[in-house]
């Protein structure tokens, strides 16, 4: 087990009940060992937990405009933005010319946070256009101390130089102990580059298979459909960006259908989403059923019914067709059979919303038990200029809550009354107070002559785990409203414990070109902060009049935030597939669900997707807040269903957390069963240098305690009852069992 100091803040640990930590010194008698502990739960019992957290007085600066800082990146656009200025050398512009247009003209950069070099700090993954380097920059803060980047993507194997990258995705897919790292392409095969643990890439994508054709390859997510502790991959499709019918006028027939990759091991994977069910779509109009698709953005492999496999979940996107014409984008959830089959379940559990849906961040917001999804749209600003009408909240970036029966509901935006435009959504507890908030970022540059500048850094603070959120205005220095973001990911890159966002543009809007105002009175915090940008007036006959403007090539921010005073803790998952017999679990730990409970707070819930915001992927790393508390307890769904708990998590540690192939809510025919299992396991696991015998005695403790608790509830009479006689009680047979 990988565990770092605890920090300044950390506080003593209390032993969970059911634990098998002392509660008094080893050599005391046995009487007065009872007795001591006897008395200690008495005033623990009695004791309310208070914790207060600092909400918020967290801001982000940028750390690439920093002198030395080590990032040096320009985007490169794609080959088709020579239509768009062959278009606009046009002296007018009508309808026709507008379709034909390109869509994202300067292509759509992705970003990938992973730790490629195993040293535990993430680097970052950027991709750019034909003729340039993608550029993995690498984290010095481990090897230096301090923060700094160095582009090593030429050295290390993954520049792609000539291809046209869109979205990145990453995982260990061979169970090798490194991540392996997919790169898609724009209308040309997508790459594949594993790991080889030494610092370098070799490109595989002929033999993995995982090209995927011409398509238009746009995000991807790594998941375990079928638990057999591979990961596989599914890929978003949208449509050939070099015209927009599939924007405009082609309800299905211009758009790609998504596709699914599944791992047959040593990194050679087949294509099969057609027959695994994933080409079915529902809500929608029956031409899908003809050789059609949806036009999708983002895709997420996650486990949002919590039942040990992972799903589908996808945002398809309406474009400027009205959903009269053809009502054909939802956020598509498909239910797995947990061997890779999925059935598909959108309008039964409530997610069959029209929308521009772009990106996607799963959560339990609200601390119900249920995994909520945000979800990315085009916004309650971007139709004003060009005259389209809309009702308030109907085109709203927002949440959907998971609830009992598999189902969501759709609770609006409440307080915050309209939100912009976004593209990339992170679930993260940017100031760590111990409930989930989220941030996204993004911008739209084809919205017929406008560029949106209304989201200007969104950073919405939860209140409480209530999934009820405030715009935090402060949090953002940077100047996104000038940025056409695309894609966006979180990370600790400096190690503080407080996640950082990256997030790449495909071009910006220099200070000289003006940004007007919507003057939408929503009653919004946004209202006076939403502005556009016009490249394109409005003439006679309906036509379009160029204005010739030049905007300069997008860049990459390094967004580092300044923490508050709040504790945290970091969890990377670890599965032991290969390293244990009954290992059920790829390396990467993803697919997993996390629930963390800060001691006497609310327990906050988090799936580990390989990917799920629009073209990028998050860090392996989780942070979970922890508010004033000193220490915590985890506990892990694995894909395939087994349950794992450690106790005592202290603030301050950064851990690896290896799947235990035992469920301490399994079927056991007793406790020396499931210790036995354990033990065994544990030993593989020291022998695999995955945990040291610190390690080890801590996991088999808290698996013990877990076990005996779960055991207890089953059996009210064995003292698992709920007055302090009962506890007392239950704690003495453990404490006489163990001598």
């Amino acid at each position: 087990m990988q565990i770092n100091s605890p920090s300044s803040h950390a506080e003593p640990v209390h032993p969970e009940p059911g634990s098998l930590a002392p509660v008094v010194p080893r050599r005391a008698p046995r009487a007065l060992r009872i007795a001591s502990a006897a008395v200690l739960m008495v005033v623990l019992l009695s004791l309310v937990p208070v914790a207060s957290a600092a909400e918020g007085d967290v801001v982000f600066r940028d750390f690439a405009a920093r002198e030395g800082s080590g990032i040096e990146y320009q985007r490169t656009p794609s080959p088709i933005l020579g239509n768009q200025e062959r278009l606009e050398r046009q002296p007018a512009l009508n309808f026709g010319h507008i379709v034909m247009a390109p869509e994202k003209p300067r292509g759509s950069p992705g970003v990938a946070l992973l730790d490629y070099d195993g040293d535990g700090d993430d680097d970052v993954y950027v991709t750019n256009g034909p003729g340039s380097a993608n550029s993995l920059f690498r984290n010095l803060r481990v090897e230096s101390g301090k923060l700094g980047f160095r582009d090593v993507a030429v050295d290390a194997g993954v520049a792609a130089t000539s291809q046209d990258s869109t979205g990145a995705c990453f995982g260990d897919t061979d169970n090798d102990g490194d991540v392996d790292l997919l790169v898609l392409g724009r209308m040309e095969p997508n790459r594949f580059f594993e790991n080889q643990g030494d610092g370098t890439f070799s490109e595989r994508t002929g033999a993995s298979r995982l090209g995927g054709g011409e398509l238009g390859h746009t995000s991807c997510s790594m998941g375990d459909v079928d638990n057999d502790g591979l990961l596989d991959v599914v890929v978003a499709n949208s449509f050939d960006w070099a015209t927009r019918p599939a924007i405009f006028t082609m309800a299905y027939g211009a758009s790609h259908p998504n596709q699914l990759f599944q791992n047959r091991g040593g990194n050679r994977f087949e294509e099969r989403a057609a027959e695994a069910g994933l080409h079915v779509i529902d809500s929608v109009e029956p031409a899908i059923e003809e050789g059609g698709a949806t036009l999708t953005w983002a895709i997420a492999l996650v486990d949002f019914d919590q039942d040990g496999d992972v799903d589908v979940v996808h945002a398809d996107d309406q474009g400027a067709m009205s959903p009269q014409e053809a009502n054909r984008a939802h956020l598509q959830v498909f239910v797995n059979d947990g061997k890779g089959n999925f059935q598909v379940r959108t309008s039964r559990v409530g997610t069959d919303a029209y929308g521009a849906w772009m990106g996607l961040a799963f959560a339990d917001f609200n601390c119900d038990g249920h995994l909520d999804v945000f979800a990315t749209n085009i916004g309650d600003y971007a139709f004003k200029p060009i005259g389209i009408p809309t009702e308030k909240g109907e085109w709203s970036s927002r949440w959907f809550l998971g609830g009992p029966e598999r189902g969501f509901a759709d609770p609006g935006v409440g307080g915050l009354e309209a939100t912009p435009f976004g593209w990339s959504p992170m679930a993260i507890d940017y100031d760590n107070d111990a409930d989930t908030d989220v941030i996204y970022l993004g911008s739209l540059a084809t919205a017929v002559f406008t560029i949106t500048g209304d989201n200007p850094g969104t950073v919405l603070a939860n209140q409480g785990c209530s999934a009820t959120f405030r715009y935090d205005a402060d949090a953002m220095t940077t100047a996104h409203s000038r940025r056409v973001v695309e894609g966006a990911a979180a990370a600790d890159l400096d190690l503080d414990g407080f996640p950082d966002v990256v997030s790449v543009s495909s071009h910006d809007i220099p200070a000289e070109i003006e940004q007007k105002p919507y003057g939408l009175d929503h009653g919004s915090p946004f209202d006076r902060r939403a502005v556009y940008t016009e490249y394109m007036t409005p003439a006679e006959g309906g036509n379009f009049v160029p204005m010739g403007r030049e905007f300069p090539n997008g860049g990459l921010v390094v967004d580092v935030s300044g923490g508050n005073e709040n504790r945290w803790a970091a969890v990377r998952l670890q599965g032991s597939a290969g390293l244990t017999p009954g290992g059920r679990v790829n390396r990467s730990g993803i697919g997993a669900v996390m629930s963390f409970t800060p001691d006497g707070l609310a327990t906050v819930r988090k799936p580990l997707v390989g990917g799920a915001g629009y073209a990028s992927q998050n860090s392996l790393e989780t942070i979970f807040g922890m508010g004033q508390v000193g220490s915590g307890t985890l506990e892990v769904l694995w894909p395939g269903g087994v349950r794992n708990r450690l106790y005592g998590v202290r603030a301050g540690e950064r851990l690896t957390v290896p799947e235990i192939p035992c469920s301490f809510a399994g079927d056991w025919s007793g406790a020396g069963e499931y210790r036995g299992c354990v033990v065994a396991a544990l030993n593989d696991l020291v022998e695999a240098k995955v945990l040291d015998e610190a390690g080890k005695k801590r996991f088999l403790q808290s698996a013990l305690g877990a076990f005996r608790k779960v055991q207890a509830k089953a059996d009210p009479g064995g003292g698992g009852g709920s007055g302090v006689a009962e506890g007392v009680a239950g704690l003495r047979r453990r404490m006489l069992a163990d001598g």
